[in-house]
């Protein structure tokens, strides 16, 4: 009997380990980037960010820019960008990484990895999205100004590059219509005079920028903060 019942208490060890890490993937799979979500809320824990900040909310663009301070030194920046996020991702979280922090401005970049993950993502579809969050964050905070970031043009994703210019085209047109908003279009000016992406401006990957990339968009985004 005593062995009987070792190797029952061993099962239910091993059943109880199996199941706790199905719910865990379970949990994963239904909540992505739960865990960059929780980094933001532990860090906001240890020191939470100034009121009346600039809020940078998007994908890995922002995401890698980690010393995007120094690039807008008259300025207070709180980066909430988390690599590889959609739009859809945006939404899900944005009473965790957009109004808690009570920004006195919003700049958006995201939607090229909406374009990326699906040959059946157009332009409309991003623009659509876009109008989604929009309208969210317009129904929080009514008056405060929203920048979006127009879609970058990269090496990896050149063969995007209409569904990208489609999307960026219907979101500029969409608030154009609307008060306190931007459009801040940086495509022209990561394109060379053959007019394909610089190469010298990404690192290896070709997708993500280097120094000279974020050089490029602090020059294009800062005539366009609010002091």
């Amino acid at each position: 009997m005593i062995s009987i019942n070792h190797k029952v208490k061993n099962y239910l060890k091993s059943a109880l380990i199996l199941s706790a890490i199905l719910v865990n993937c379970i949990v994963s799979k239904a909540q992505p980037y739960a865990k960059e979500i929780a980094a933001f809320k532990k860090q906001d824990s240890i020191s939470f960010p100034a009121k009346n900040a600039i809020l940078f909310v998007g994908s890995s663009s922002f995401t890698k820019w980690t010393d995007v301070q120094s690039y807008f030194p008259n300025f207070t920046i709180v980066n909430r960008g988390f690599g590889g996020s959609s739009l859809p991702d945006l939404i899900r979280y944005q009473n965790d990484i957009i109004y808690s922090y009570l920004p006195k401005q919003i700049i958006i970049y995201c939607g090229e990895n909406d374009i990326a993950a699906s040959d059946t993502v157009s332009g409309k579809i991003v623009a659509e999205r876009f109008k989604q969050l929009f309208v969210s964050i317009r129904s929080h905070f009514p008056n405060v100004p929203i920048g979006y970031i127009s879609m970058k043009p990269s090496i990896l994703r050149w063969q995007m590059k209409d569904r990208m210019i489609d999307g960026n085209s219907r979101i500029k047109k969409f608030l154009k219509k609307k008060k306190k908003t931007t459009f801040i279009n940086v495509w022209k000016m990561m394109l060379g005079e053959d007019g394909t992406p610089m190469p010298d401006i990404f690192v290896e990957d070709k997708l993500h920028m280097n120094a000279k990339g974020y050089a490029i968009w602090q020059k294009l985004i800062n005539p366009y903060l609010i002091q």
